[in-house]
This record gives structure tokens, sequence and C-alpha cells, in this order.
């Protein structure tokens, strides 16, 4: 502006000048105040998602702590320190954000061209230019929180060891005007309350980002550990469970996690060298020895980088007396029943192939598995013959009898419900007559092809197929509330079987509730 003498009309400029300057900045303000509160709403957003990455992630690690204790139940333990503390400080963060906001109206909370002073929070964390006990309680909370992180992680993550000294340092800040400040003064002092606000979402932040990039290094560390040889056992895989006294012992050693590229260097079973090796496994083959148990040491040698891996074989096997009797069992009852396919289990222990005969038996398609299909009219037992040969040419024979049982008595249903039951005149008239046999351990599926309908004080009718014909639903009209009508010699057989004769299905009783 000139100095010097101004007519009124040019001091009239220039008040409207210096107006226009402060509009310009007032409008500048209000651009700033709406990003940073658009900033905060971003970070809030995002601290859900990672406490929720967080939650699955301690989830995943104590289901493994549960699967494996001695692998995961020490990780678990530093997880479950670390998500205590970091729930803990983010709880106490967002207590002072709540502190903030507390006179502030639920629905003016997103107005952040409001919240653009300062005295809330320099009224409770400062006074006469220092740091009040209140401000000095908050930047002890975020030291602590930092010293016992490092702590819990002891030398382990440098990376992220690192990273949590630095997002949580609290050290004095020095400005570019070389002025040297506490922390809490750099940092809050006279600055709006949404910038505020939104550098305490950004402390929760970086929290719950601690705390799930500790999570996911301890897994990938655990990881690392597995996939490492020194890690891995040896397995003794036998070709079979047992083996007979005078056989062969005979299988292989592998490790955990078969690798086709690994040579070994030496190997030692039963103070024995063996030379037969092939794709990362030992192949075995010497005496079993005398009947009990036999054990199987020794040692396995390979290179991992410059020096020698040494992992002990420690295992054992049953060498067992020839067998002279067959197992034989019936998979679903100890009775084979008439008129259904009753499935059968039978075998030799130690016997591969063995051949198994009776009346109505045949093979099913599996190993050891057969069908029986009772032939027999009035027989209530029959007997399985067994034979096999032993790896020596051998044979072993042997013999069962079963009991034999007819299908037991079936029951006519309405609705699903049999025996007596209530039911509306006019349910009755639309439903299908069924048959079923409660507690039978077999699914067998029942057609009805006919039942007599007795309403009293009229004649019986006779009704073919599962339904009430024409004349059963008009004496079923006539009939009066509370009568009960009676659905009964029910003409039923099994689905498939038609030569099978059930026995007589019970009847069903209605008492009619309209």
């Amino acid at each position: 502006m000139a100095s010097g003498q101004q007519t009124p009309r040019q001091k009239m400029i220039n008040l409207m000048y210096l107006v226009f300057i402060a509009m310009m900045a007032l409008n500048m303000s209000k651009e700033v105040l709406t990003a940073f509160g658009q900033m905060n709403e971003d970070l809030e957003e995002s601290n859900i998602t990672t406490s929720q990455r967080n939650e699955m992630a301690m989830a995943g690690l104590a289901a493994k702590a549960e699967e494996q204790p001695a692998k995961y139940e020490e990780l678990k333990a530093k997880a479950e320190q670390i998500g205590t503390l970091s729930d803990n400080l983010y709880a106490t963060v967002g207590n002072l954000k709540n502190e903030l906001l507390g006179d502030v109206d639920e629905e003016d909370r997103s107005n952040y061209e409001a919240m653009d002073r300062s005295d809330k929070l320099d009224n409770l964390f400062f006074a006469s230019g220092r740091v009040t006990p209140r401000g000095e309680e908050f930047t002890t909370a975020i030291d602590e929180y930092k010293n016992q992180v490092l702590a819990i992680l002891g030398n382990d993550f440098p990376e992220i060891r690192r990273k949590v000294t630095k997002d949580f340092s609290t050290e004095e800040v020095t400005n570019n005007e070389n002025v040297t400040k506490p922390w809490l003064m750099y940092n809050y002092q006279g600055f709006p309350l949404i910038a505020s606000l939104t550098k305490l979402t950004q402390i929760q932040s970086d929290i719950r980002t601690t705390e799930n990039d500790i999570l996911s290094s301890m897994l990938e560390g655990q990881l690392q550990s597995d996939v490492s040889l020194t890690n891995y056992q040896a397995i003794v895989v036998p070709d079979k469970t047992a083996f007979f006294s005078g056989e062969n012992f005979k299988g292989k050693i592998v490790l955990g996690r078969v690798d086709p590229t690994l040579k070994f260097e030496n190997v030692t079973v039963n103070g024995n060298k063996v030379e037969s090796t092939q794709a990362g496994q030992v192949m075995l083959d010497f005496p079993a020895g005398n009947v009990g148990e036999r054990e199987i040491d020794g040692e396995l040698q390979f290179k991992e980088g410059d020096s020698i891996v040494r992992i002990p074989i420690n295992s054992s096997y049953a060498v067992i007396p020839k067998p002279n009797s067959a197992v034989i069992s019936a998979d679903k009852m100890n009775v084979l029943y008439r008129g259904v396919q009753n499935p059968m289990t039978i075998s030799i222990p130690g016997v591969g192939s063995i051949s198994a005969q009776a009346p109505g038996l045949s093979p099913a398609g599996g190993a050891g598995q057969y069908m029986m299909n009772v032939t027999t009219l009035q027989a209530r037992e029959v007997a399985i013959n067994v034979s096999g040969k032993l790896p020596g040419g051998e044979t072993v024979s042997d013999s069962k009898t079963f009991r034999i049982k007819d299908i037991p008595q079936p029951v006519g249903t309405v609705r699903g419900e049999n025996g007596s039951l209530q039911m509306q005149r006019n349910s009755l008239e639309i439903s299908t007559i069924s048959a079923s046999l409660p507690d039978f351990d077999f699914n067998l599926d029942l057609n009805v092809t006919g039942f007599s309908f007795k309403v009293p004080g009229q004649p019986t009718i006779r009704v073919n197929g599962s339904k009430l014909d024409n004349n059963a639903k008009a004496a079923l009209r006539r009939a009066g509330r509370g009568e009960t009508v009676q659905i009964f010699d029910i003409q039923a057989g099994i689905a498939g079987n038609s030569s099978y004769k059930l026995k007589k299905v019970a009847p069903v009783i209605v008492e009619l509730t309209n």
C-alpha cells in the first residue's frame, strides 16, 4: 500500500484488499482441515482392517500351537504378550481421542472445518510452557510400549526392532530453525484439533501395523526353520506293519520331506553300513529276527553347506507269530439279515490274498470287502469259510458262524409319524401313507401299494396306492371331530426286491382334530 495521505476511497480499497486476503487464507485453512479429517477417516478404516487381519493371524497361530505345541507355543505366548501391550496402548490413545471429542455432538464430529482450535489438547498437555503430568503420562505410555515390545523381540527381527524404535520414539526434536523442543510440544502444541486427532489415529495405525509385522515375521521365521533339514526326523517305513518269524524285514527310511536330489554321505543301521540308497530314501533288507519288539537304530549323514549334518535313526517294529485264525466281522451287526445286502470285511492278518466262501457271499470290489445275500429261507445260521496262503506257502483256514434274522416288522406312517397321532381332516386327506423300519441299521425304501381305511360307523374301504381315494375321502368327510380313523392292512414291499415278503405292517390310528 502507498504511504502518505490517502483519500477515503483509497482507504476503502485497501480495507477491501485486506479482507480479500483474509478470506483467501480462511478458505485455504478450511481445505487443510478437511484434508486432515479425510486422512483421519482413512486411517481409522485401515486400523479396523488391520485389527481384523491380526485377529485372524492370532487365531491361526493358536490353532497351530494346539496342533504342535512344542513348535508354536512359545511364539503364541510372545504374540499374546505383544497383543496385550498393543491393545492397552491402542485403548489409551482411543480414550484420549474420545476425551478430546467429549463435548462435540455426534453429528458434528465430521465437521472438520470447525475443529480449528488447539486449546482442548493444549490445556490437557501443556501449562506455563511445560508439559503437564497428563502429558508426561501419555509420553510414558508410548515409551513403555516401545521398551516392552523390544524386550519381547530380544535380538530377533532386527528390521522390526528398528521400525519400532523409530515409530515410537519420544526423543526431543530439532526443527528447521535449529530449535529443540520436547517431542510432545513439537507434535501437538498449537495444532488444530483435527490435526492432533489424525496424529493420534496414526499412532494407533503404527500399533496395529507393528503387531501385524511381528506376527507375520514370527510365522515366516518358523516356516523358514521348518524347511531346514536339521529340523527333520528320520522315518522308518516298513513294507508291512508286522513280520513273521523267519521272514526278512523289508522297508525304507525316509526323511519327513522326501527330496529326490538328496544324497547321503553315510548311512549306518544296526551297526552296519548301508549302501542301497536312491531318490533320498534308504532301502532296507535284513532278517526280521525272533518274535517280539525289535529295534532299529543308526545314523544318516549328509552335507549342508560346508558342514556334515547327522540325523539319528530311532525306531522299532514287531515280529509276530504266524497266524492260525481269520478275523471276520459284520460291518453292521453281529447278525445277518434276509432280504438285504449285508456288507462284510474278511481278512487274515499278514495275508494279502484270501478266499472266503458261503451261500450268497460275493466279493464287493475292495480288498477284504464282501457282500452277503442270505438266500436260504428257513436257516437260522450260516457258516463262512476262509483260507489263505502265508508268504512261505503254508495254508491257513478258519470258519465262523453267523446268526440269520428276518427284517423286523415295519410300521405304517403318516407324515413320518407312526402309532397313534392327532391330525386335521384336510391334512390327512392329502397325506401319503408310508411304511418304515424304525431303529433298523439298513436304509431300505419301502413302497406302499394299498391299505384299508376305516371310519367308525362306516364300512371299511380298501384303497389301492398310497393316498386316500375318492371313497376314502368321502368317508373321512362324514367322520366327526375327535373320532379316530384306522389305516391298517398296509401292503408294502422293499423297493427293488419284490421277492422278499415283509412281516405284517403295524397300523396307524389317527384322531381327527377338526
